[in-house]
């Protein structure tokens, strides 16, 4: 049995690939739905719930869990399967 080696996150081996990182746009709607879901939450909680517009119904709490559960998805889902960059392979340069 061969062994092989998987890359860590964000580095370039002699093999030329490495993963996306924080570039990875999952990483940015993610962060940003969980930023918008943490705060529509707290306001949910904590502020007026205007229930005579929303049919008794709190929609900023409901809203703000809908939002962290998808952004903290995305995240996880960023986390599970990064995408594999390739990168130029060892001894060639990248300018013309």
């Amino acid at each position: 049995m061969s062994e092989q080696s998987t890359p860590d996150r964000g580095t370039a081996p002699e093999g030329g690939t490495r993963t996306a990182g924080a570039l990875d746009v999952r990483n940015i709607i993610g962060g940003l739905l969980s930023i918008y879901g943490v705060i529509l939450l707290v306001m949910g909680i904590f502020g007026d719930t205007a229930p005579e517009k929303t049919g008794d119904i709190n929609a900023n709490l409901w809203a703000g869990i809908a939002l962290l559960v998808v952004g903290v998805g995305f995240l996880a889902w960023a986390r599970i399967r990064p995408i594999v960059v390739k990168g130029p392979a060892s001894g060639q340069s990248t300018t013309g």
